[in-house]
């Protein structure tokens, strides 16, 4: 049987099969199936990429909580040295003001420090003065002029009552006279007070004593007044200064031991 070129096409395309059509492994094929396998496949074991990850927020954590740790306590060790510095300079060039100008006129050079140190003599010099019999007869004329001026009397008698507090030879009661404890503002509370005063009120079943207490609410120069008879008043171990110093603290001057005294005496 003779077969044309024909013929071959039927027994080569037409009735053979070709590998392609038979799913057979064609070049094609293979890469494809390689592509799908390498993409398939896992570059990576589960969970190694989530631990480098884990350790470097574990490791974030610790360095910003060292870092914030180490910044407070600059802060804490900084901040009384900053304020010290900054209060001495300020006192220094305060007082310098007074005299310096005076020694550039004359000198015509300024030196710091020199006026400062002729403030605090004349400080010093002013106390000696008024402590003398001539000194104190010129402080009382002076004093008795200023009272005579409408505004300005006032302002004079409550900056004189603040200097009478710190006057060591003020012959007047002095303004904190002891540091006591109250029950304040409800009971299981109590609030430290100084005696500043004491009264007598007048009431219909006879007159009681009462003490006025100044209980400080900002610092010392800011505070309420309560008038409380003595029985009320709880009276401690600290001086005036001891209890200065714990309201200025905020507290953290208050000894570990304190020492309450019989309050009826």
């Amino acid at each position: 049987m003779r077969m044309s070129s024909d013929g071959l096409s039927p027994s080569r395309h037409g009735s053979g099969m070709s590998l392609a059509d038979e799913g057979g492994p064609t070049q094609g094929g293979l890469l494809a199936g390689l592509d799908v396998q390498e993409t398939d496949q896992p570059t990576s074991f589960p969970g190694s990429n989530a631990m480098p990850t884990a350790t470097k927020k574990a490791l974030s954590t610790v360095l910003s909580s060292w870092a914030s740790k180490k910044f407070m306590s600059g802060c804490a060790i900084l901040f009384p040295i900053t304020v010290t510095v900054y209060i001495t300079w300020w006192f220094l060039t305060f007082f310098d003001k007074f005299f310096s100008p005076v020694y550039k006129l004359v000198f015509g050079f300024h030196v710091f420090g020199l006026g400062f140190i002729t403030s605090m003599a004349f400080i010093f010099l002013t106390g000696v003065f008024v402590s003398s019999w001539l000194g104190g007869a010129l402080l009382w004329v002076g004093e008795w002029f200023i009272r005579k001026l409408p505004i300005v009397k006032h302002i004079y008698s409550a900056s004189k009552q603040i200097s009478q507090a710190v006057n060591p030879d003020s012959d007047n009661t002095p303004a904190f006279r002891e540091c006591v404890l109250i029950r304040h503002p409800r009971h299981g509370e109590y609030a430290i007070g100084f005696i500043t005063g004491e009264c007598i009120a007048q009431m219909p079943e006879g007159d009681h004593t009462l003490f006025s207490i100044f209980v400080p609410t900002n610092h010392v120069y800011v505070g309420d007044i309560f008038l409380l008879s003595k029985p009320d008043i709880i009276k401690t171990s600290l001086s005036v200064r001891e209890g200065i110093e714990v309201v200025v603290s905020g507290g953290m001057a208050l000894p570990a031991t304190l020492n309450l005294r019989d309050q009826h005496n």
